[in-house]
């Protein structure tokens, strides 16, 4: 009765006055709540998971470059043998993934000596590519 105007109901399903209101909602706090499930929507983003896929590539794809600047170092003090043959495996396979990324940097970016800057430049354009897919792509995502 009292559900079909939109009216609260205690407990025990007897119609409150208006002055009773308060009391029923402290019985019952969800009491005025009235939501049925085909009201309930939730808005998917389009390609969520291709969009998230491709943000762990990216985050993959960075940590490989931290990791072959980490392991060329080491290797340039004399701290890892490149002799060995696990090292130099995974020191190739971080070089073929990296360069081709890493050598159209190389042409624009002036030589400093000994320092190479072109993997700090490669991260920044991955951070930022990152922020765009979130920015542009899924705008609601997180």
């Amino acid at each position: 009765m009292g559900a079909e105007r939109g009216g609260c109901q205690a407990a025990n399903d007897a119609p409150i006055r208006r002055g009773n209101r308060r009391k029923a909602l402290l019985r019952r706090p969800h009491a005025h709540v009235r939501v049925r499930a085909a009201q309930v929507r939730v808005r998917a983003i389009p390609m969520q998971s291709l969009i998230l896929l491709l943000v762990t590539v990216i985050d993959l794809y960075m940590w490989a470059i931290i990791i072959w600047v980490i392991l060329s170092w080491l290797v340039v003090f004399n701290v890892i043998n490149t002799q060995n043959r696990f090292v130099a495996m995974v020191g190739d396979f971080l070089n073929r993934i990296t360069e081709p990324a890493l050598r159209p940097i190389r042409r624009f970016v002036p030589n400093l000596g000994g320092v190479d800057l072109s993997p700090l430049i490669l991260i920044l354009l991955l951070y930022f590519a990152k922020n765009l897919i979130f920015e542009y792509l899924a705008p609601r995502a997180y």
